[in-house]
């Protein structure tokens, strides 16, 4: 659809290191708002700096916007700016249409109401007529899943609860712009699965921005992308490449270690292609060599060599170990060895992984060496899907002319 709900030109948001500045800044724009004066200047004050600097995008109805990028980086401030709990330093934003927002746990609730006075609260929020909300109550208590709770304070709600209650009003008002923060993460597998199908519905007419850190959701969700870092705009434009851009961001913030008993050491780790040439980057399912150089100043019979995958929110995803293999690595004293592990399909989730590579005893008890984070490899796909590990498969249809059987 052609019609652009939400539309930024210049946007920047300015905050004060200091609270004393910060009010004194704040009452500063109060005052030259009421006297119809302009703001203060687009230059930084004493203690101030850009959370937000220069953000410009169009979300039109049908479009999905993810906003990802580091903790930190001005996302949920920009979510802030687009609801109006916040306003601008400079710049602007038009949105038209009903907007529904959930931003923080539990915002929007007043904690001494009920689940049930929240929502008719919520809803005349938004301009909606008690008729209406009347008409919407019980699909709205019905998607929450807590109606044993629905004439409870929210204050004794837990934090799934509130995430519950607050997007089941989100979805369930039929917003014509919505806005969501890393808010779903708050619930269970069931309820975000019920919120991602609900989404998928609404997207159709809506035009939604919302920010995640799982890439996952991004791929599934977003038909495009704005990556912010340290209040930049950093990439803006198709899913892809902003997933792309983002695990590269991530893949070069690497601390690597090393601790073990010394008696054998990791010289060096390299991949390699199918003609043995050096790589940083797989294709999805491809093949993957991974070469290390290893000595050692004792005889090791038996020896471990364990390589490990972490993604970038530090999650073990993958391993690969001599001991799994059951292949025995006998090192000699003083004798350098190279090593080859070779995996036919390298199956990872698109993304940038943390690899490192350990040497341990035949009852995996003793660490000889462990190098943590000592190397990087990015996989990359035409798809991010939701698991970790994604299998290739020839997929066959079989007897498509086959008649339904009734056994009623």
């Amino acid at each position: 659809m052609s019609e652009v709900l939400i539309k930024a030109q210049g946007l920047g948001k300015k905050f004060s290191k200091s609270l004393g500045r910060g009010l004194l800044y704040g009452a500063e724009d109060m005052a030259r708002s009421f006297f119809g004066l302009a703001p203060r200047s687009a230059t930084l004050g004493a203690d101030e700096f850009w959370s937000l600097q220069d953000v410009n995008f169009e979300l039109k109805r049908g479009e999905c916007l993810g906003l990802i990028g580091p903790n930190g980086a001005g996302k949920s401030s920009l979510l802030k700016i687009l609801n109006g709990i916040i306003p601008p330093s400079c710049g602007q934003v038009t949105i038209r249409g009903k907007v529904g927002a959930l931003i923080e746990v539990g915002a929007g609730f007043h904690p001494l109401l009920t689940g049930r006075e929240n929502i008719y609260v919520n809803g005349a929020i938004i301009g909606l007529s008690r008729r209406e909300i009347d008409r919407k109550f019980d699909a709205i208590v019905d998607f929450s899943g807590i109606e044993e709770f629905i004439d409870t304070p929210v204050k004794h709600y837990s934090s799934g609860m509130y995430v519950r209650l607050g997007f089941a009003i989100a979805i369930q008002m039929e917003p014509d712009v919505l806005l969501i923060d890393e808010i779903l993460a708050v619930g269970d597998a069931g309820f975000r699965s019920k919120c991602y199908n609900a989404i998928d519905r609404l997207s159709e007419r809506t035009a939604i921005a919302f920010v995640s850190h799982a890439m996952p959701m991004i791929s599934r969700l977003a038909t495009q992308t704005l990556l912010i870092n340290r209040g930049q705009v950093a990439y803006q434009g198709d899913t892809a490449g902003g997933i792309a851009h983002y695990h590269q961001l991530f893949g070069s913030q690497t601390s690597p270690s090393r601790m073990g008993s010394g008696e054998a050491s990791i010289l060096s780790v390299q991949f390699l292609d199918t003609d043995e040439v050096p790589i940083n980057t797989v294709g999805q399912g491809r093949p993957l060599t991974i070469e290390m150089r290893i000595s050692s100043r004792i005889e090791i019979r038996n020896a471990n060599i364990d390589i490990v995958f972490v993604n970038i929110a530090e999650e073990l995803v993958a391993e690969c170990s001599t001991l799994v293999a059951e292949q025995a690595i006998n090192l000699v004293p003083d004798q350098e060895l190279a090593i080859r592990a070779r995996i036919d399909r390298f199956s990872l989730n698109a993304g940038v992984y943390k690899v490192s590579v350990l040497i341990l005893s035949a009852n995996a008890m003793t660490h000889y060496d462990w190098q943590k984070d000592c190397t990087t490899i990015e996989v990359t796909a035409n798809q991010v899907g939701i698991a970790g590990q994604q299998f290739a498969a020839d997929w066959i249809v079989v007897d498509t002319n086959r008649p339904i059987k009734n056994d009623i």
